[in-house]
């Protein structure tokens, strides 16, 4: 029989046309959808989930292509399917009513609402024959106790609507960033260490960039090595495990193990862009040739699967291909035979791979338990002999897995996680002076002013040429952060400028001033039943935390006062939080950190600038502020107002609240003045 295609064949969303064949009457979230509902004042089911989403495609298989339940379905509910990724607003609401309802969250999300859009109840995945059940039982209930279950709505939407501050007993700004609180912020996180395998003790094990990029911040500060030790093992077993791709680069979301050994194996852009950051600047700051390596390999995986020609980036890839999870990445003995020839054998031995297979069904996941230097000494190798064994094994198997039937791809181009990958190239090409990493960020911030920018306005998607829905906060936020790093890297101020007019916009359409703390949607947008706010650093960290640490630096900058107070103001508000639970707040951690000592204020003036430039940031200096110019010119910086290059030689000015130490010529005596401030 012809599968007739819903209204989400007119869809962009890879996921929403993933369920374009359904015999479920999907609607997108819109209008159309909201309005039936209240029309026909039937109940309104909506279900969120996203491409890469494992337990989705399993739903979708197994409930809604089932001509039966969806038949149930369409009978009693307005049908409403979103994807997570292209709209986090409607998420976000809806993953926080599951929580008020005691629940646990997680993807799929169905949750079921009432005519005006509150919900009522909700879950995540369930069995077919338990989806049914539910289904006939709510409708009942709908039927027979509609006043009871409105009620109930009610209260879900004004638990929805309370403070984000008060949710949290934030009562108190509290503006004081002493170094003892901040050692107490570290001791507590320090406490959820695992010190035997890196990371946090829990499985499954999310990297959590946010996490690590402080601890290497504390260290900075501190020069406590215990944290330093445990950054490196972090970024040691996550390197060697299986969460990473040991032939192909980059890093699937999360490993199902404490031992970074067993991935789920999709692989999305937002991860890649953070541990990018993070194996950037632990680079700079270790000088470990394993960190360079990962950053290398990581942003060549995403050069050859998730970028398009004209340089936008591509979100995801999906955890299954031919229906099994992780059937792309994985080797038997076998097929490593097959490739290898008789490099196997020591192959074999360098990722752990074995006849009766380290997984599920005889397979092997690719994964090392030793530095390549031990490696090489127990095999009775070089260094460079190991080195070179290695780069033929990978590009060996990597042609060799190319043509295997490739992961589904989510094509949709976001702007905030394109945003976190273009941080991740500006801190990659700060750390490894690769011109062709400036290049490709540069490509990626054109596209993504020419093609998501309207104005000042941000959009949050793009698919086929067009651009829709309206940005949110973290879109602003991310992007923001992203145009400073390239400024820093390039010394060209029309990215500071672009930077400085999304700020401006939103502080006109997301601030509110009662709290001191930017919504997550624009005033300007649709208005869902709840306006929130986001403050808890999650795996993509909070955008008022990256907006805060935005106002500082662009503060600094500009000069503008109203940017670094407000900056302040949103610590102050969270101040108490981030001391009690660091895990979750640990990018707040990282502007605490900023607000311990004056930021470095470096002006880099004359013919050797962009040179001088390079070398100093090839240094983790996380508390400094880098401006500069090889030639006069007119700024709009007043660091660079009245600087010149004394005579005629490239000249270093090293301030700290607007007070300037003498100006010096060469990047070891700068240095000396930052550090002589640390």
């Amino acid at each position: 029989m012809e599968k007739k295609p819903n209204r989400l064949a007119r869809e962009s969303s890879p996921y929403l046309l993933q369920h374009a064949y359904n015999p479920v009457d999907w609607y997108p979230w819109g209008p159309e959808a909201l309005q039936k509902a209240q029309e026909e004042q039937k109940p309104i089911l909506v279900s969120i989930g996203y491409a890469a989403c494992h337990w989705c495609h399993v739903m979708e298989h197994q409930s809604f292509e089932n001509e039966q339940i969806a038949q149930v379905m369409n009978q009693h509910f307005v049908c409403i399917k979103v994807d997570r990724e292209e709209r986090p607003d409607v998420d976000q609401v809806y993953m926080d009513a599951l929580h008020a309802m005691g629940l646990q969250g997680g993807w799929p999300l169905n949750v079921f609402l009432n005519p005006e859009a509150k919900p009522f109840y909700g879950g995540t995945y369930f069995p077919p024959q338990n989806w049914v059940q539910l289904l006939q039982n709510i409708a009942e209930a709908y039927r027979q106790n509609r006043t009871e279950l409105d009620q109930s709505a009610d209260q879900f939407a004004q638990h929805l609507n309370r403070s984000t501050l008060s949710q949290f007993g934030l009562q108190q700004s509290n503006p004081d960033f002493n170094p003892d609180d901040f050692g107490q912020l570290y001791q507590r996180l320090k406490a959820r260490f695992d010190i035997k395998r890196g990371g946090t003790m829990q499985a499954p094990k999310f990297p959590m960039p946010s996490i690590w990029m402080f601890l290497l911040r504390y260290y900075y500060h501190t020069q406590d090595t215990a944290a330093l030790e445990q950054l490196n093992l972090t970024l040691e077993e996550m390197a060697f495990g299986g969460i990473y791709d040991q032939i192909g680069g980059g890093f699937a979301r999360y490993s199902t193990d404490e031992e970074w050994l067993v991935p789920h194996f999709e692989k999305m852009l937002y991860d890649n862009g953070q541990l990018i950051s993070l194996y950037a600047e632990a680079y700079q700051a270790t000088r470990n040739d394993l960190y360079k390596e990962v950053v290398l390999e990581t942003i060549a995986f995403v050069e050859r699967d998730l970028t398009r020609p004209d340089g936008g980036f591509y979100s995801s890839l999906d955890a299954d291909s031919e229906g099994e999870e992780g059937k792309f990445y994985v080797f038997t003995q076998t097929e490593l035979e097959e490739v290898l020839g008789e490099e196997a054998a020591l192959a074999s031995r360098y990722y752990n791979a074995t006849a009766q297979g380290n997984w599920e069904h005889g397979v092997n996941i690719l994964h090392r338990r030793q530095t390549d230097d031990a490696f090489a000494a127990d095999q009775g190798l070089t260094p460079q002999e190991l080195k070179e064994h290695v780069q033929n094994w990978k590009d060996r198997l990597l042609q060799a897995r190319s043509q295997r039937v490739h992961p589904g791809l989510d094509d949709k181009i976001l702007t905030s996680w394109n945003a976190l990958l273009l941080k991740g190239l500006t801190d990659a090409y700060k750390a490894l002076n690769e011109p062709t990493i400036l290049e490709l960020a540069c490509t990626n911030a054109r596209f993504l002013l020419q093609n998501l920018k309207t104005g000042n306005k941000l959009y949050h998607t793009y698919k086929e040429g067009k651009a829709t829905v309206d940005g949110f906060l973290e879109d602003y936020a991310l992007l923001i952060q992203a145009l400073i790093g390239l400024y820093q890297c390039t010394f060209d101020e029309n990215w500071l400028r672009e930077a400085k007019k999304l700020t401006q916009h939103t502080l006109q359409n997301f601030y509110g001033p009662a709290e001191d703390l930017f919504f997550f949607t624009s005033a300007e947008s649709e208005a869902l039943i709840a306006r929130k706010k986001e403050i808890m650093d999650n795996v993509i960290p909070a955008s008022n935390s990256v907006m805060a640490t935005n106002l500082h630096w662009l503060g600094l900058y500009f000069g503008n006062d109203q940017y670094t107070s407000l900056s302040e103001k949103m610590l102050a508000k969270v101040r108490d939080l981030v001391v009690q639970e660091p895990a979750h707040l640990a990018n707040w951690a990282s502007l605490y950190f900023l607000k311990l000592k004056p930021s470095a204020e470096v002006a880099v003036i004359g013919p050797d600038a962009h040179q001088e430039r390079r070398l100093l940031q090839q240094h983790f200096l996380p508390n400094a502020l880098l401006a500069g110019t090889a030639e006069p010119q007119d700024s709009v910086l007043p660091l660079l107002e009245g600087r010149t290059a004394l005579n005629g030689q490239t000249t270093f000015y090293v301030c700290y609240n607007h007070a300037c130490q003498l100006p010096v010529h060469s990047v070891a005596e700068a240095l000396d003045q930052l550090k002589s401030q640390k």
